[in-house]
């Protein structure tokens, strides 16, 4: 049987702004996908999936109605389109690799405006891409404002005098600033999710090959913020730099040949490997080695 035609899974990969780092994620975790130039379905070296290359907006709404039957979404969108409860979420998926982060949706005013709070705007026009979003939060505050629709640059809405506020994405509020604007609230912090069709969830074979993808896309997410270090120590230097090692567990610990040296290894954050190596070499560690790391699971 081609199992191409009859996958186990068939799943929404997102194309944008989400595309390049969500491709190196799946590359680590294990999987790669192999694009093709005007084509929506890419290759992928897994013969029990077959992908769709959607955008994230939509992936949400192919999965909740079983056209897709798990994917990568977001949970802004999924809130926007009231999928939180149509759809299995998973697991988030944050990752800092080719600029795809933790996201924020904030409301913003000009820079010289009196604005200070999100209640200073009531009966005011607000620009959006996200309008149920904003609804909502302004509802939750109640606060009645005008909300509508925006088709793209939404920051020159206020620049060009034809709205008071915006509800927009950021990630470090560097394009806002750049466009004369200030952050006065945070509506909500968004990241990408893993979800999957309540029926393919209850599945078992399907299931499985969620599963799978949970485990090594987490286990590759996990590597990012880890290095693993590899040394050599004599016996007499052994206590003092086992002392100075974090590890998921405890360190490796194994005799060499001689029986008066040891070779240790371990596992530590990105960001203290650099002060600890030079403690290591000071503490009698030698022949030090820092690797990266593709998974931990």
């Amino acid at each position: 049987m081609d199992s191409k035609k009859n996958p186990i899974l068939k799943f929404g990969v997102p194309k944008g702004s989400l595309e390049e780092a969500t491709e190196d994620l799946f590359a680590r975790a294990g999987w790669k996908i192999y694009k093709h130039e005007r084509n929506y379905f890419p290759e992928v070296n897994d013969s029990e999936m077959v992908l769709s290359l959607s955008r994230v907006q939509e992936i949400g709404g192919y999965v909740a109605a079983g056209i897709l039957d798990a994917g990568i979404s977001a949970l802004d969108w999924l809130r926007e389109m009231d999928l939180e409860d149509e759809v299995v979420q998973v697991c988030n998926l944050v990752y800092s690799k080719n600029s795809l982060r933790q996201s924020r949706w904030v409301l913003a005013v000009a820079g010289d405006s009196p604005y200070q709070k999100a209640e200073d705007l009531r009966g005011k026009r607000i620009a959006t891409e996200v309008q149920h979003l904003s609804e909502r939060y302004f509802a939750e505050k109640n606060v009645d404002v005008n909300i509508f629709y925006s088709w793209g640059a939404t920051e020159a809405k206020v620049v060009e005098g034809l709205a008071d506020g915006i509800v927009e994405v950021t990630e470090t509020g560097t394009t806002i600033r750049a466009h004369g604007l200030r952050i006065i609230d945070e509506v909500m912090c968004s990241n990408p999710v893993l979800v999957a069709n309540k029926k393919a969830w209850e599945d078992p074979v399907k299931r499985r090959k969620i599963e799978q993808l949970q485990m090594l896309l987490e286990g590759a997410l996990r590597a990012e913020s880890l290095v693993a270090i590899k040394m050599n120590v004599a016996k007499e230097n052994l206590s003092g730099v086992e002392a100075m090692l974090p590890s998921l567990n405890s360190p490796t610990v194994a005799p060499l040949q001689n029986g008066t040296w040891f070779s240790v290894e371990t596992v530590v954050r990105t960001d203290v490997v650099r002060d600890l190596i030079p403690r290591l070499k000071e503490a009698g560690a030698e022949g030090i080695i820092e690797y990266t790391l593709n998974k931990v699971i």
